[in-house]
């Protein structure tokens, strides 16, 4: 049997004994009775929904391929949340086909055999003795409960709407519709609504996040020594992210000091020094790729001095009237309207800006101190939902069952002269996730403190313990 491996240029020869020797004496390892992933109930209710949003047209979803990150050696495999969404599947190179009859296939790449292919051990970028075991057909079946097929068996002739830029190969297998922008747009806008499974998820890579902010501020005394103290901190975080999840859920910011006011500070080489506030905006991503978003910002001595405070204050009152304002029927908007109206009224309020508030909201003079908006959507990706159109998310309203970030923050620059000097360096941003109840809000993040006071509490008895 001729296979193409992906061998390296130093591997040696394999002789006809040797080839032949490794065919031979493998006992049967095949797992008969896998239980179906906790998800699989609800990956066929969405795939169901998504056939019947096209119904008789042919759709193709793949999960996305490995990216080498320096010659012959890949970046750790993250597969496209949308395909996750609709398989629970996390292996790369596989496809999900629902045909016009709204019957769905997962092509997938199976556990090769241990007879007639050098796969297993010779290939380094699939084979199992190289990266691990794959399930094989009937094994892919018992966890997905979805029809597996071999993705030798693809085939992708004839018209389909695709899901693009995921997989180079379908791409350029499939010409181009019309209609691959309106499927990858309700396949954003399917994720909006979280069901009982995923906020289930999400409130688990929260409480994990929890722990994982506990542990970088037990950490604290030893990093404050180190030359890269941030990347201490960055690395504490990284391991409770790595024990209890699949990994981070994306690059966490550890900004001391004056990095703190760069939004995505994610160099985190920084050095840290016990007069300064500490921003750490993390989150551990769950084995089903949900994750959590959660800022703190924490005085890296214990207590904030009375400039810090003051400043802190002002965005702790920004976060509280913006969870405020969250309900169903609330335009997404208005939380983040309700934060700005407190940045400017605390701004003028300083001396910072004259003019009045309310002109301050016209004029947009605040956001030179406070630039970006505050949440997202918050799901399989950070920012969740992002292909949603505006009307359906930036400029809709919310609903139970969503799930959000909420984030104002100051950032006051080291070389902005327009800010008391005792203002400048200064940079603080608190964010928390909340689920969309039928009535208001849950705050999913409240094991971790927000107001100063209870900040200083919980830091004194995680120091002393």
């Amino acid at each position: 049997m001729s296979e193409k491996l992906n061998t390296g240029s130093h591997d040696l020869p394999i002789t006809d004994a040797l080839a032949a020797f490794m065919e031979t004496g493998w006992a049967d390892t095949r797992d008969t009775g896998l239980e179906a992933l906790s998800v699989a109930p609800w990956t066929a209710k969405r795939r169901a929904a998504l056939a019947a949003r096209f119904p008789g047209e042919r759709l193709v979803i793949p999960s996305g391929s490995l990216k080498a990150r320096s010659n012959d050696s890949d970046y750790r495999f993250r597969t496209h949340s949308a395909f996750a969404y609709l398989t629970g599947d996390t292996e790369p190179d596989d496809v999900l086909v629902i045909e016009p009859s709204g019957e769905a296939v997962l092509y997938l790449r199976p556990r090769s055999p241990r007879a007639g292919s050098q796969e297993f051990y010779r290939d380094r970028r699939y084979g199992e003795f190289w990266v691990g075991r794959r399930p094989d057909l009937d094994e892919a079946q018992q966890l997905y409960r979805i029809e597996c097929a071999h993705i030798g068996r693809l085939s992708l002739d004839g018209p389909a709407r695709v899901l693009r830029g995921v997989d180079a190969s379908v791409d350029a297998a499939v010409e181009r519709g019309r209609g691959d922008a309106e499927l990858e747009t309700f396949l954003s806008e399917m994720r909006l609504l979280k069901d009982e499974w995923e906020v289930a998820e999400l409130q688990f890579a929260v409480d994990a996040t929890s722990r994982g902010f506990e542990d970088v501020v037990r950490a604290v005394p030893e990093a404050l020594g180190q030359v890269r103290g941030e990347r201490y901190l960055e690395g504490v975080f990284g391991l409770r992210a790595r024990l209890e999840g699949n990994a981070v859920g994306y690059d966490s910011i550890v900004a001391s000091g004056a990095h703190a006011n760069v939004l995505h500070w994610i160099r985190n080489d920084g050095r840290l020094s016990s007069r300064d506030l500490l921003l750490l905006d993390a989150g551990i991503e769950t084995d089903s790729l949900y994750t959590a978003d959660i800022t703190r910002t924490l005085p890296l001595s214990g207590r904030f001095s009375p400039v810090q405070r003051q400043v802190y204050e002002l965005v702790y009152e920004a976060q509280s009237a913006a969870i405020e304002t969250l309900r169903p029927g609330a335009r997404f908007r208005d939380f983040h309207l309700a934060a700005m109206r407190v940045i400017c009224e605390g701004l003028h309020a300083w001396g910072v800006l004259k003019d009045s508030p309310s002109s301050l909201m016209e004029s947009g003079l605040y956001r030179r101190y406070t630039v970006c908006s505050s949440g997202h959507m918050l799901g399989l990706d950070v920012h969740d939902c992002a292909k949603a159109r505006a009307e359906s998310y930036l400029d809709g309203v919310l609903e139970e069952g969503q799930v959000l970030t909420v984030e104002p923050g100051l950032y006051l620059q080291s070389d902005d002269l327009t800010l008391p000097e005792e203002f400048r360096g200064i940079g603080v941003r608190i964010e928390d996730d909340l689920v969309i109840t039928s009535d208001g809000a849950r705050l999913m993040s409240a094991g971790l403190p927000r107001h100063p006071d209870e900040v200083e509490g919980w830091m004194a008895a995680l120091l002393s313990s």
